[in-house]
């Protein structure tokens, strides 16, 4: 009996040593079997928009129909046409500008918001080729509001110098252009 013990554990040692010599992982190769398929590109192809600053002309690109605009330096798509009817911030019901931008559909698609002040800053100056239209020098409404003055919010208005941009108080009326993507963070 004491030899028959000895044997199993002998076997066993052996199997477990063969087990864990330099032979391959029962699990295979853990590199990829083939060149990434079509929906996969590596970190290098990827570009970051971040990094670019293109002309109007190969900036923008009409999207949804060319309800919109994909805003290629941000990654941020935009109404095309903003809505030049003035709205006050506050939240009075559907003519407040946060509750048109959420409850819009651009392109048969929801999902839009007031943009940051940053967003919306970032679109200016629009130089000569962008495809927007109905875009006026006054002021629009951004999601921004100041800590220390919550009755406020900031507008940018697109100038022929490049931006104009100050704080108003909420019930003051500016135009909106809505957007989709991105974080829009609203506090400063």
């Amino acid at each position: 009996m004491r030899g028959e013990k000895c044997k199993w554990q002998w076997l066993f040692a052996a199997a477990l040593s063969v087990a864990m010599s330099g032979t391959p992982a029962f699990a295979g190769d853990l590199n990829p079997s083939a060149a990434p398929g079509p929906t996969m590109r590596p970190l290098s192809e990827l570009s970051q928009p971040w990094d670019q600053t293109l002309p109007a002309s190969e900036r923008f690109k009409l999207v949804m129909g060319g309800a919109a605009v994909l805003d290629k330096e941000t990654g941020l798509v935009w109404e095309r046409s903003p809505d030049i009817t003035e709205h006050p911030w506050n939240w009075d019901g559907a003519s407040s500008a946060p509750h048109v931008c959420v409850t819009k559909t651009t392109g048969t698609r929801g999902g839009w918001r007031l943009p940051s002040i940053q967003e919306l800053q970032s679109l200016y100056p629009l130089g000569s080729g962008h495809p927007f239209q109905n875009v006026q020098l006054k002021g629009y409404w951004s999601a921004t509001t100041d800590i220390g003055w919550t009755t406020s919010a900031w507008v940018s208005s697109p100038s022929p110098s490049g931006v104009a941009w100050g704080i108003y108080d909420k019930n003051a009326k500016f135009y909106v252009w809505c957007v989709r993507g991105g974080s829009g963070l609203d506090a400063q």
